[in-house]
């Protein structure tokens, strides 16, 4: 491929993570258009201050365990980076994948865009990527067994049929998880895929994907379940196994931040008679925290840091 034919390639996949981010909030405005002005600020203020708070911090530490992923990344490759970089690449990252969906496209080109500026090769941005792909994957694993043993017996369907589905995806998952480990312990040949070559993680990387993954998923639970509890009475263990099995079945169904979908699930499968609004008001504050507010710092940083780069460069350029 010709030099000048790459380096046009090379700046397409740059500017898509500007793209996405745009898709990303066409999607998260599309949502809540559906709704009156006045309806979401009553959501909001019928969940006590406090909750809000907690909500918030929920959020916050949600977004810390998702830029871990671009730190374990990071060690997988064998590189190192300034802390801030990693941290400012996977926040703005996942901010854009919650939100727009197919995280490793979109998710993907905003790094590509970030890394790519702190000199690293696109293969090396290729590895991430898949691996952070894997860290989420085998946290699912993980997660879809916890949810069936935590999850209540309803949410599965009476028919034999549906009892059958959700066992059978949860043996799978318990397979999945078996063979990554295995894999880790036992299998230390590369894995080659068009030039670009894949290590099996460590066990203890494998084991810390896991663990990562876990507290990414439980943090934006507490998100939702700090907003929810004013308005019924639920234990966690059975919150977090409906949360569980909402949340990865709205991940999975390729709906970009599992719009619809995940509130849809989460109704059905809550138990007990509840006020619905009041549900849904919980539903709509989650999304507003987790989904809406870090896309808008993200979106403020983002182009923050994009008009200093251009500042500079601007300034260099006339001083010659």
């Amino acid at each position: 491929m010709a030099f000048k034919t790459k380096r046009i390639l090379k700046k397409i996949v740059s500017w898509s993570g500007l793209f996405f981010f745009a898709v990303a909030a066409y999607m998260i405005y599309h949502q809540l258009s559906k709704y009156k002005l006045e309806d979401i600020k009553e959501a909001l203020m019928s969940i006590p201050p406090h909750n809000l708070f907690w909500a918030c911090m929920a959020s916050f530490g949600g977004y810390v365990a998702l830029s871990s992923y671009d730190f374990l990344a990071i060690k997988y490759i064998g590189r190192k980076l300034a802390p801030w970089k990693w941290i400012f690449a996977g926040f703005i990252g996942f901010s854009v994948s919650n939100n727009a969906g197919h995280a490793i496209v979109s998710g993907g080109a905003i790094r590509y865009r970030l890394y790519t500026r702190w000199r690293f090769h696109a293969s090396e941005i290729v590895r991430m990527v898949t691996f952070s792909g894997f860290t989420y994957l085998v946290a699912c694993f993980f997660l879809i067994i916890l949810g069936y043993f935590l999850t209540p017996n309803h949410a599965f369907g009476e028919g034999s049929v549906s009892h059958l589905t959700t066992v059978t995806v949860t043996i799978i998952s318990a397979i999945g998880l078996l063979i990554y480990f295995g894999a880790s312990l036992f299998y230390k040949k590369p894995i080659i895929i068009k030039e670009v070559e894949f290590d099996i993680p460590s066990f203890k990387m494998a084991l810390a994907q896991v663990i990562i993954g876990g507290a990414d998923i439980l943090m934006a639970s507490l998100v939702l379940y700090f907003s929810l509890i004013p308005f019924m009475d639920i234990p966690f263990d059975v919150f977090i196994g409906v949360f569980i099995i909402a949340q990865v079945l709205g991940v999975f169904s390729q709906v970009p931040g599992g719009l619809g979908v995940f509130e849809g699930l989460f109704l059905y499968i809550i138990p007990g008679d509840h006020n619905q609004a009041l549900i849904f008001g919980a539903l709509i504050a989650y999304r507003i925290i987790y989904y809406l507010l870090p896309l808008v710092i993200s979106g403020i940083v983002l182009f923050s840091y994009e008009w200093g780069i251009n500042f500079v460069r601007t300034r260099r350029l006339l001083r010659r």
